[in-house]
């Protein structure tokens, strides 16, 4: 089994669907916008090799199967649902010095957005959630009394701080 993202596929196949237009008498056809998911239904063992992939290889792999893009609500489950999900971990980080991390849907949601927005999918994720706590990490256990952080979704695009809730030990 083989996978990856093969970044630039899409435009080999979808030159291999347009074709070519030289001539006087040529039809001249716009190319339609396709999502990347879109193009690759259409591959062939042909544009593997226009890829730049050796015949003997292409040779070993009798199936070639494409995934569709993960939309937001799929990153949302992603980062929520699974044992060791994203979110779960961050909040053990901060449960180890005492303080409770919440996030709310609506972060969550603007999250994702903005990992659909940079093309990184679930990889993406991480760098995402950490750049976003990475000063709460290091600041947050030295904070006396600090029981809870809060993020929503103007903390997660910087157009506040996130709430913090103090006890009154």
């Amino acid at each position: 089994i083989c996978g990856g993202a093969f970044s630039g596929l899409e435009n080999i196949i979808n030159y291999r669907l347009k074709g070519s237009s030289i001539g006087f008498n040529s039809l001249i056809s716009e190319l339609e916008e396709k999502s990347v998911g879109d193009s690759l239904t259409e591959l062939e063992n042909q544009d593997l090799l226009k890829f730049g992939m050796i015949p003997e290889f292409i040779g070993r792999l009798p199936v070639v199967a494409t995934l569709e893009e993960l939309d937001s609500n799929m990153l949302v489950k992603i980062m929520t649902e699974p044992k060791n999900a994203l979110i779960k971990q961050f909040k053990s980080l901060f449960k180890m010095d005492g303080i409770n991390l919440e996030l709310k849907k609506e972060a969550l949601d603007e999250i994702a957005e903005l990992a659909v927005e940079q093309k990184t999918g679930a990889r993406g994720l991480r760098s995402i959630i950490e750049d976003l706590l990475i000063d709460l990490m290091y600041e947050s256990p030295e904070e006396k009394n600090l029981e809870k952080i809060i993020i929503n979704s103007e903390a997660v695009h910087k157009k506040s701080k996130p709430i913090m809730i103090y006890s009154n030990k």
